[in-house]
């Protein structure tokens, strides 16, 4: 009698919050669209507080170094009751990515251009 194999089923890679609303964040970006937190909720299903840390990792250079730009939303309409306060709302950017270059480096640039600029 042969033995059967069991297969074990493969995991589906399930997308992070971040990379969620990191695109939610730059098709909204396309379409020239501020969102508060509210509506990032309601797009998304996350809570806002945890989407408010994810826009704060986005920032960070291991993440992608965004520009999170956060203005506040105007509102023209009378407020209900829980509604008072700032209402903010984001917009994400692609960060240009600037060369890093260390002290060393610079140093050798600054006597190189000195040595030319002396011959």
């Amino acid at each position: 009698m042969r033995k059967t194999r069991r297969r074990i089923p493969k995991r589906s890679a399930r997308r992070r919050q971040r990379d969620v609303l990191c695109d939610v964040m730059l098709s909204a970006r396309q379409c020239e669209t501020w969102l508060t937190l509210d509506e990032l909720a309601k797009l998304t299903h996350y809570p806002p507080a945890s989407i408010s840390a994810q826009l704060r990792h986005l920032r960070k250079p291991q993440f992608g170094a965004f520009l999170v730009e956060k203005r506040p939303r105007t509102v023209g309409t009378v407020l209900r009751g829980e509604d008072f306060g700032t209402i903010w709302e984001y917009r994400l950017k692609r960060a240009i990515r600037r060369k890093r270059v260390d002290r060393r480096s610079r140093r050798a640039a600054r006597r190189l251009s000195a040595q030319t600029s002396a011959n």
